[in-house]
């Protein structure tokens, strides 16, 4: 071995262990409002006065300033009179709440809901089930209870779904040419941000979101314009009652929630409603059917373990699923971002 492998083994392994130093400094400045507040300036403004303005110490506030700085979030500029901070192209885009790309929601549900669960990861390993039990002393046996335990974290999920669907939606529902399906239901579709992809794509369809009663009330008044016509809602669950009857039906990150025969018995009653010629598009991130792939791909196969009753699955799996429930024609389509799709036939 030479010196200089040596050398950079610990250096990686060191980098891994920041890792979640690193998400927290990014997450602490979102939550305490220093990118919003840069923003709103009329130019860079020193850590005293930033710190004043948040109502946080001065010390700890330049503190996270300046760790800000070396993960490039901030820009700084060292004049007489001392430092003074103004945020970069990526932290005006994505970490600010008024960008029409933000990810603030997305990164404050990682932050209080995510990393709370991960703090029971070996846990999860030992037991192999979901730690919501221990993360936040609520039953795990309801799954969807669990995770809206009350209408705040319900809130912040669906924030969270729709910056995702910001970002990487259209990819996945270009991933295919959907136009021959103009009536669409997006099963589980929540606050509405993969349907509202569908339409601006496909002006010739209608969605129906069917979602739980408390979840579509929330979406109703918070999330979905009233002006969009084309978006329609109906109520139920999806695993005990009737659902609409579509051309198309979308399961994005759906599946990957529940074990293989939950996500049987979903299938089979979607193959059973979907009219002839119609389909179903998965939306999911897909592993590599050799164990390799991205970081990012086997990460959010442990958060299924940590937070959920399922797993991301290799294209073969879900192959495998939709097959036996009577799906044909299966494509495969990776988009080289978040998520990939699948589309199934009838």
């Amino acid at each position: 071995m030479s010196s200089t492998e040596d050398l950079n083994y610990p250096q990686i392994l060191l980098q891994y262990r920041n890792g979640f130093l690193v998400s927290k400094v990014m997450f602490t400045a979102c939550e305490l409002g220093v990118f919003d507040l840069l923003l709103e300036s009329e130019g860079p403004l020193s850590s005293d006065a930033i710190a004043e303005r948040l109502g946080t110490s001065a010390t700890g506030m330049e503190r996270l300033l300046d760790a800000c700085v070396g993960l490039k979030l901030l820009g700084v500029e060292i004049k007489s009179e001392g430092a003074f901070y103004q945020n970069t192209e990526i932290s005006s885009l994505y970490l600010t709440k008024s960008s029409p790309k933000s990810q603030y929601h997305h990164f404050m549900y990682y932050s209080k809901t995510v990393y709370s669960c991960w703090n029971y990861l070996t846990d999860a390993v030992r037991d192999g089930r979901n730690q919501y039990e221990r993360a936040f002393g609520v039953s795990s046996k309801d799954l969807f209870g669990a995770i809206y335990r009350s209408e705040e974290e319900m809130i912040k999920f669906m924030h969270f779904l729709n910056e995702y669907w910001s970002i990487c939606g259209k990819d996945v529902i270009a991933a295919f040419d959907l136009s021959p399906f103009t009536l669409i239901c997006d099963l589980g579709g929540g606050p509405g941000g993969l349907a509202q992809e569908c339409i601006s794509l496909y002006p010739n369809s209608t969605v129906t979101i069917y979602d739980l009663p408390e979840v579509v009330r929330m979406a109703k008044e918070r999330f979905v314009p009233l002006e969009e016509r084309r978006i329609t809602f109906r109520e139920g669950d999806f695993f005990k009652d009737p659902i609409p009857e579509a051309d198309l039906y979308v399961l994005a990150r759906v599946l990957h929630d529940w074990a293989d025969d939950k996500c049987m018995q979903l299938l089979a009653k979607v193959y059973k409603a979907c009219k002839p010629g119609g389909g179903v598009l998965v939306v999911e991130t897909l592993l590599n059917e050799d164990k390799t792939g991205t970081l990012e791909s086997k990460l959010y196969s442990m958060m299924m373990l940590v937070q959920t009753e399922g797993k991301e699955r290799t294209p073969t799996e879900y192959n495998k699923l939709l097959t036996a429930a009577g799906f044909r024609e299966i494509q495969v389509k990776k988009t080289g971002k978040l998520y990939d799709a699948i589309l199934g036939r009838k």
